[in-house]
């Protein structure tokens, strides 16, 4: 029954939720997990190699695991890390049955290597998966197969603030099958990347474009997601954005509706700063409720870390540009930055729309909150403050 098609269960009298019903037989399993070690390992770079290359530069393995609808997980394996020989019909090149994770391990002054809060990474590529009629796998399990991967390449995550081991879980539709459909064969693999600061130079605020034309997600479709068709048609637009701006903008702040509803700026969240008309600081930032929005790991991160400390209001709610710049005209605009993994905080000292440059008063340096932010989460990331959300990988 090896790479039956959601059809081939049909002719059969199955019907394929009875096909994954039947996979809880063979869940992901990392005590089956075999290694084969590369036998021609590399040098692991020095901090100074890592400089703009962030995602150009990977480790020694990876970690494979395949599986067939109707019989399960396969045995775990970490192998050198390679190409994947695939079918030119595989349904990933055809259909975009694809989704990845990003997440980073970090290596602390004491020497342990955390992962940053893995459980919701697990969490969300689980989502990603049902979203695709993929098969799943327990969280905890997932994990404990990422840190095998650290495990084996632990001298390729480096030491340093700023520095880190990136890493891109990723799941693809491998049946060589020209039709739509759910997919019956799937791989789950991992790669690792070692990176450095990305901001090379310190923090680099961005200039956005506020885009109303292009709608990088909309209500009741897959913007909640980390699945690949989510990406490739956000490359046009911010290849416009730059040229309507003259090379100014770096990122697209996506808008939507007429109203001009804010919704996220290229891969990342967005957060405003900004005094209310009733005089107090709310940090704002768009909600999950309409499932346009990703469930980011920093953004959930940054809203706990907000609420914890009570200092600003927090509020996970719609809101448009013209607010945005409404604020700003009036002075009530203090601080616009992004969050995600890759760079964790991203701050953005200007946003164009509508013919106008809106500049955001934290000019060319990031803003006294959003700096906060990130020295609290770095501190975290390396060990400096206890925290549960920082996962020691053991035995490295």
């Amino acid at each position: 029954m090896l790479g039956l098609s959601t059809r081939a269960f049909a002719r059969r009298g199955l019907s394929s939720s009875a096909a994954l019903a039947s996979d809880a037989l063979a869940p992901l399993d990392p005590s089956r997990m075999t290694v084969t070690r590369n036998p021609a390992p590399k040098a692991p770079p020095d901090n100074a190699a890592l400089k703009g290359m962030f995602g150009k530069i990977f480790s020694d393995h990876m970690f494979v695991c395949d599986h067939v609808a109707g019989e399960g997980w396969g045995a775990p394996a970490i192998v050198p890390h390679g190409p994947l020989a695939l079918s030119p019909a595989a349904m990933t090149l055809h259909y975009a049955l694809q989704c990845f994770e990003g997440m980073k391990a970090y290596r602390g002054g004491d020497g342990v290597v955390r992962l940053f809060r893995p459980d919701l990474n697990a969490a969300r590529m689980t989502s990603s998966l049902e979203r695709l009629r993929m098969p799943t796998f327990e969280a905890v399990a997932f994990v404990e197969c990422l840190k095998a991967l650290l495990r084996e390449d632990a001298g390729w995550v480096p030491e340093g603030d700023g520095h880190s081991a990136y890493l891109r879980p990723t799941a693809i539709a491998t049946d060589p099958f020209l039709g739509v459909g759910e997919p019956s064969e799937t791989k789950l693999f991992c790669i690792l990347s070692p990176v450095g600061p990305y901001y090379a130079n310190g923090f680099d605020p961005i200039a956005v474009y506020a885009d109303s034309s292009n709608v990088r997600a909309w209500p009741g479709g897959a913007g909640n997601t980390k699945i690949g068709g989510n990406y490739a048609p956000s490359i046009k637009p911010a290849r416009d954005a730059a040229d309507a701006t003259g090379g100014a903008a770096q990122q697209v702040l996506y808008l939507f509706g007429d109203d001009h509803r804010v919704t996220e700026v290229g891969a990342m969240n967005v957060f405003v700063l900004w005094e209310t008309p009733y005089g107090t600081r709310e940090l704002v930032t768009a909600p999950l409720d309409y499932g346009d929005i990703l469930p980011g790991v920093t953004r959930r991160s940054v809203i706990e870390l907000a609420r914890a400390e009570g200092a600003v209001e927090v509020a996970e709610r719609p809101f448009t540009m013209r607010e945005v710049k409404r604020a700003a005209d009036e002075g009530r605009l203090l601080e616009v930055f992004g969050a995600g993994t890759a760079a964790v905080i991203c701050p953005i000292n200007r946003i164009f729309y509508e013919g106008d440059a809106i500049d955001v008063p934290t000019g060319a340096d990031i803003g006294p909150v959003a700096q906060s932010f990130w020295q609290k989460l770095s501190d975290i990331h390396y060990g400096r403050v206890d925290s549960p959300w920082a996962v020691p990988v053991d035995d490295l």
